[in-house]
């Protein structure tokens, strides 16, 4: 896949923990860890958003585009 998922990055540098994110977005912890983990194929522009206006980041600092070509 040529897109990176970051979550766990922002997390971290927000100190919030899978459960707690999970409680404040509404969405399960389980496809949190879905999606942090980058076991997904999309993701909702509101879910996104949330997670977004949680962590004060913007979607560039969760989604990387890596050139796998180059490899």
């Amino acid at each position: 896949m040529n897109i990176q998922i970051n979550l766990d990055v922002e997390m971290a540098k927000n100190k919030v923990s899978l459960k707690d994110l999970s409680q404040r977005v509404g969405i399960s912890a389980t496809n949190l860890s879905l999606l942090k983990t980058g076991k997904v194929k999309a993701i909702r522009f509101t879910t996104l958003a949330a997670i977004c206006k949680e962590l004060q980041c913007q979607p560039g600092d969760i989604l990387e585009y890596v050139d796998d070509t180059t490899i």
